[in-house]
């Protein structure tokens, strides 16, 4: 059975939330936690590529905060490193099907969720 992959850590609030909804809407998933788990570089890449680095980014997060305003000019390169290197930058939850970053964060619309979440009948 096919199932979304969610990355995230499991004592976020949003993580927690999406889970929830997942459950609820009865969509298979798999969580992977981002501390146990790190994403490769390569995921990494594939998944700025289908998002960008600009919606990956976990803004309110310490390590974000830490890093210098350098960071307001940096290149996707420069975010896949920075990512790669430390997981805690990314924006949870990020959900993966087929294989492919669909959807990164929880605050869009229902309808927009299950369109990116849902498996379609065929």
């Amino acid at each position: 059975m096919k199932s979304i992959l969610v990355y995230g850590i499991p004592n976020c609030g949003t993580c927690k939330k999406a889970m929830q909804w997942l459950e609820d809407n009865d969509i298979n998933y798999e969580f992977i936690n981002t501390k146990e788990n790190k994403p490769t570089k390569e995921m990494i890449t594939d998944w700025v590529k289908s998002l960008g680095s600009k919606s990956m980014r976990n803004t309110s997060g310490m390590s974000y905060r830490a890093l210098g305003e350098e960071k307001k000019t940096w290149s996707d390169e420069q975010w896949i490193e920075a990512f790669s290197e430390d997981a805690m930058l990314l924006k949870r939850p990020l959900f993966v099907k087929d294989g492919e970053a669909v959807l990164v964060g929880f605050r869009a619309n229902d309808a927009v969720k299950r369109e990116k979440l849902s498996w379609t009948s065929t």
